[in-house]
């Protein structure tokens, strides 16, 4: 199976909010769409260094994920490469659709001059934490937040 990957148009907006609150941890802090989306989706849009994708099976978007490329001081002036809001439809979980995304998320990456990727998930979120492991993804850091 093949995905299309490509970046999201605002008609797909709908289908992105609804595919990244399909889950206990996300549904509340994610909602359902309204203006906040629209207005993040315009942000995104018009930040270069910010591309939020979508892939496609037979013209239905079944992923989602958005990638921001992060210039820097450390590691030699380099590029990173976050990885946010990986979401696949439930359906096709454990079907290759997440890895087939993260390989072309990865090239987008090198192509875009990034020296590494990251991401951060959830403690909760097991499965996802195999999947990323699978893909030689190291634990290597304790995250923080703080809600302001």
């Amino acid at each position: 199976m093949t995905v299309l990957l490509r970046l999201a148009r605002r008609e797909d907006l709908a289908r992105i909010v609804e595919l990244i609150a399909d889950d206990s941890i996300a549904a509340a802090r994610t909602g359902s769409l309204g203006a906040a989306h629209v207005a993040g989706f315009e942000a995104i849009e018009a930040d270069p260094n910010n591309e939020l994708v979508v892939a496609e099976l037979d013209g239905e978007v079944v992923g989602t994920m958005q990638l921001t490329y992060v210039p820097g001081i450390s590691r030699n002036g380099a590029t990173r490469l976050l990885v946010e809001a990986v979401r696949v439809d439930v359906r096709l979980r454990g079907g290759g659709v997440g890895r087939q995304m993260m390989l072309w998320a990865h090239e987008r990456g090198r192509a875009r001059g990034a020296v590494v990727a990251q991401l951060t998930s959830d403690k909760r979120r097991s499965d996802a934490h195999r999947f990323y492991r699978n893909l030689d993804y190291e634990q290597s850091h304790e995250g923080f937040k703080l809600a302001l």
